[in-house]
């Protein structure tokens, strides 16, 4: 099979979900310490912030739908002109995100604005994360997909790092005044330069091997999302929980504890006295243990196999999700916090990074971008859409503890969904 060379897989794939993510994580900071008073000011602060984290959701509950779309052309089509398609959707609602008008100069048309633009940035991204994983693992060799897998998974910290970079930089050189008046929108106004650079990267490359081989068979079906829904129900269901703790964890990790750590308890947070800059500055430094040990877990899912890694990291997610709580208390206790960042990054890493190879493995080749993909998004409502309202609910009633409850239930969803998957390691790709 004719493959594109390792440097235009590592591109094409990891640039699409590095976007992806950046454009989720500024929205997520932004959703967290700004949109509560730029688009939600005539509520009380706790309400504000419930209501900013809800518009987060949106492009959550739009994601499956987004699935559908590109999923159906990217097995009927190929999976390089879905990927253009749905990167130039995503990149061209996360910048009108960032021109929109305040709720004080355009009202409730601005909130309505701002779900618009989230519904449809859910869309793009509905079919971004599936085409990116089938790009690398299809071009992989048979013994080499779980790390050629990870290369679209690591496009989630460097997303991460980029958007909490730019906002740890702008918050460096402005005041609070100043990012409520303009600098929330830059990061938005930025990801213009990262579509660029992707569009340029995907317009270049191959279709995958094995999509070609599929039409050179003529294995290529004409409705491949009756197919999943006919034969591979069951998969997608493992797959939806076999992500969906991830999902938790991080918006657990990255959006609900940010505002924990650093607004007042009587603004929704737990009042640990982090300036929100310190908070970005700490969860930067465990983004680099988030990249390093998906690549730790996708070798050793290429050596082991795919459910012994992910048995592990779903049993070592439950006894965390107990403890965590502990490292949450006190006042301005930075050894304590960025231990739970790391500790909690360092297993997304583990649980993560074998998703980019197991969840195409669960599905034959002619329904491969629909299935994944469908799993995958559906994973996004289950365990991330409303994850940080939930916990923010969760932790201004009862505590933090009861947070931690909350994502050990996700992980025990995991074991049982690993514990019904067989081992994917040895399938013939091809078919």
């Amino acid at each position: 099979m004719v493959r594109d060379s390792v440097k235009t897989v590592i591109a094409a794939s990891m640039v699409g979900t590095a976007i992806e993510f950046y454009d989720f994580y500024a929205y997520g900071t932004a959703a967290a310490n700004y949109f509560p008073h730029v688009f939600f000011e005539k509520s009380n602060p706790t309400v504000a912030l419930l209501a900013s984290l809800l518009t987060f959701a949106i492009a959550f509950i739009a994601r499956p739908l987004g699935s559908l779309v590109f999923g159906h052309f990217g097995d009927r089509l190929g999976r390089k002109t879905t990927l253009v398609v749905s990167l130039l959707t995503m990149g061209v609602a996360t910048f009108l995100i960032g021109c929109l008008p305040t709720y004080e100069q355009w009202g409730v048309f601005a909130v309505a604005l701002l779900c618009l633009c989230r519904f449809v940035q859910g869309i793009g991204l509905g079919g971004e994360w599936s085409g990116a994983a089938l790009v690398a693992t299809e071009n992989a060799p048979e013994n080499k997909r779980a790390l050629y897998g990870s290369f679209p998974e690591l496009g989630a910290p460097i997303g991460f790092f980029l958007s909490n970079g730019t906002y740890f930089l702008l918050e460096a050189f402005n005041d609070e005044q100043a990012m409520m008046a303009w600098g929330w929108r830059v990061p938005f106004l930025l990801s213009a330069i990262l579509v660029i650079v992707g569009l340029v990267v995907r317009v270049h490359m191959e279709e995958t091997p094995v999509f070609r081989m599929a039409q050179e068979r003529n294995e290529v079906v004409k409705a491949p999302l009756v197919e999943v829904f006919r034969k591979s129900w069951k998969q997608v269901l493992q797959a939806t929980f076999l992500v969906a703790v991830t999902y938790t964890l991080f918006y657990t990790l990255a959006t609900w504890s940010l505002a924990w750590g650093t607004k007042t308890k009587e603004n929704g947070g737990g009042g640990l006295g982090f300036t929100n800059q310190e908070y970005l500055l700490m969860l930067m430094i465990s983004i680099c243990v988030f990249a390093l040990f998906i690549v730790l877990s996708c070798v050793y899912a290429d050596k082991i196999g795919r459910r012994r890694v992910l048995m592990f990291s779903s049993c070592a997610l439950v006894v965390f999700s107990l403890l965590f709580p502990f490292l949450l208390e006190g006042h301005r206790n930075f050894a304590q916090v960025l231990t739970f960042l790391c500790v909690g990054f360092a297993l997304m890493g583990i649980a993560f990074g074998p998703i980019g190879a197991i969840l195409p493995e669960l599905f034959d080749a002619n329904v491969r971008y629909s299935g994944s993909g469908i799993g995958y998004n559906l994973a996004a409502i289950v365990g991330a859409a409303f994850v940080p309202t939930i916990a923010t609910w969760l932790s201004h009633n009862w505590g933090v503890h009861s947070v931690g409850l909350y994502l050990g239930v996700m992980a025990v969803c995991c074991l049982v969904s690993v514990a019904t998957c067989k081992e994917t390691k040895d399938v013939d790709f091809t078919k």
